[in-house]
């Protein structure tokens, strides 16, 4: 482990998606590269977030369809065997074992710097010259009364649920909540979703709108404007097993809700108590977020920092991207900077998935949208609820936009692409797409912005004095 001089180049911290991504980037850069992981490698999106969750979304779908054929739906036994199939047949690209053969050590242990260049892990002392943060967050759980007595579980928790919940209460209208919260109406849970605001606050409200209406569809009661209070926990026939209990969140517009199980999915905070950040320099928020400049760099120039851990949005593919730039920057001395071109996908049924701007300013924006009720692919798949919009900017520019429907994620690549080129209406118009498609929405909405040139009085004397002027060469010819 490390160089001649016992001085490893870069030490790891976290054996998530981050951790990973930049351990095996610095060891093929051809860094002496050490990763510790007090736990398993994997983090988050293997065992407890991405994977298991979209598992359950795709089981629970499969459900449906399942009792729309006239069977009894998927059992919630047969659900949990499929996601850990699926965490098995994943789990080797982020094993110890995959790190070990492009070059990087892996030890199990904690943490703790303890001086510049110095970090002790259990015991044993590393010596290394620049080190990367990469633990990760947990989830945050409101201190609210009585909730510690409850059957409650988190985003990381509910995936240790042996039986189907009967009655379901969810706190929380995020991503995670209605992803989770719709996945589970649709095995059989009654569901209720508490919601301080409103769901999905960060989207487009007429996605929202379609997302809640989903939710409803398949069952699930949404509250919004209201908080729960208190929660009120008794034991069912005197069983002191948690799972017989009955609970009764109490919120605050005077309403009860019995539950089962509560599910609290309020946020995330980031994983840094007990590293020793204070014995180093390393500055963090008022969150607790290592605070990171646009090359992934910390206050302290040998320190890095990537993923959950940052100030920057929670999305494994960002982890990845960042922590590549981080190591890139830590062992070749470059000044690479992250993009802040950021997409992210909520995977209800439908799908919204978004990219920059949102919503047009006023200041020489406009939206072009398009219903996917007027789209041919979402017509004859009976899916003609969403729609695809596009914020534009001055020169026809693409500054981001929403699409709401099946595959949105898989549409929103394209849209990705034109944001972060900086491409125009035109050019995305001038692409011929295949037919049909749902990213055909995406094309047509270019189109019609695009069209909207020819409008423009000078644009149209042109033309007409270029039909004109063919008109006359074709018959003198």
């Amino acid at each position: 482990m490390g160089s001649k001089d016992g001085i490893i180049d870069l030490l790891v911290v976290g054996g998530g998606t981050a951790g990973i991504v930049g351990a095996k980037t610095a060891a093929r850069l051809g860094a002496d590269t050490v990763l510790v992981e007090y736990s398993r490698t994997g983090g988050d999106c293997l065992w407890t977030g991405c994977i298991p969750s979209k598992t359950l979304l795709s089981a629970a779908g499969r459900s449906v369809a399942e009792r729309a054929l006239g069977a009894s739906g998927t059992a919630f036994a047969e659900v949990r065997a499929r996601i850990a199939e699926a965490i098995a047949a994943i789990e080797p690209d982020d094993s110890p074992a995959s790190l070990e053969a492009v070059g990087a050590s892996v030890v199990t242990g904690t943490v703790r710097f303890t001086a510049p260049g110095l970090a002790d892990v259990d015991g044993k002392v590393i010596r290394f010259r620049q080190a990367l943060i990469a633990t990760g967050s947990a989830p945050l759980v409101p201190p609210i009364p009585g909730l510690d007595e409850a059957p409650m579980v988190t985003s990381e928790t509910v995936w240790d649920l042996e039986e189907l919940p009967q009655r379901l209460m969810i706190i929380g209208g995020g991503p995670i909540a209605c992803e989770l919260g719709q996945a589970f109406a649709r095995l059989g849970s009654a569901v209720v979703m508490l919601v301080r605001s409103e769901i999905l606050p960060k989207e487009d409200r007429d996605a929202a709108a379609l997302v809640r209406a989903s939710l409803q569809k398949h069952g699930v009661e949404i509250v919004e404007g209201a908080e729960a209070e208190s929660v009120t926990t008794s034991q069912m026939d005197g069983d002191s097993n948690c799972e017989r209990s009955r609970s009764i969140v109490h919120t605050s517009d005077g309403r009860a809700f019995d539950a089962d199980v509560i599910l609290v999915a309020t946020g995330r905070k980031a994983r840094t108590e007990g590293l020793g950040l204070e014995h180093v320099g390393v500055e963090r928020n008022d969150a607790g977020h290592v605070v990171v400049d646009a090359g992934m760099r910390t206050s302290n120039p040998r320190f890095w920092a990537a993923g959950d851990v940052t100030p920057h949005p929670d999305f494994t593919h960002l982890a990845g991207v960042y922590a590549s730039t981080a190591a890139s920057n830590a062992v070749l001395g470059v000044h690479r900077s992250v993009s802040t071109i950021v997409p992210r996908v909520t995977f209800t049924s439908p799908e919204v998935a978004v990219v920059g701007l949102t919503t047009a300013d006023g200041k020489d924006q406009i939206t072009s949208t398009i219903q996917h009720a007027q789209m041919d692919r979402a017509i004859t798949e009976e899916q003609t609820s969403g729609f695809t919009r596009l914020v534009i900017g001055k020169g026809g520019r693409i500054l981001g936009g929403t699409i709401v429907g099946p595959r949105a994620g898989e549409s929103l690549a394209e849209l990705t692409l034109a944001v972060h080129q900086k491409l125009t209406t035109r050019d995305l118009a001038g692409v011929t797409h295949p037919y049909p498609t749902y990213s055909d929405a995406l094309w047509n909405a270019a189109i019609a912005d695009a069209r909207t040139a020819l409008d423009s009085t000078l644009v149209r004397t042109a033309m007409t004095g270029l039909v004109r002027f063919t008109r006359w060469r074709n018959r003198r010819s």
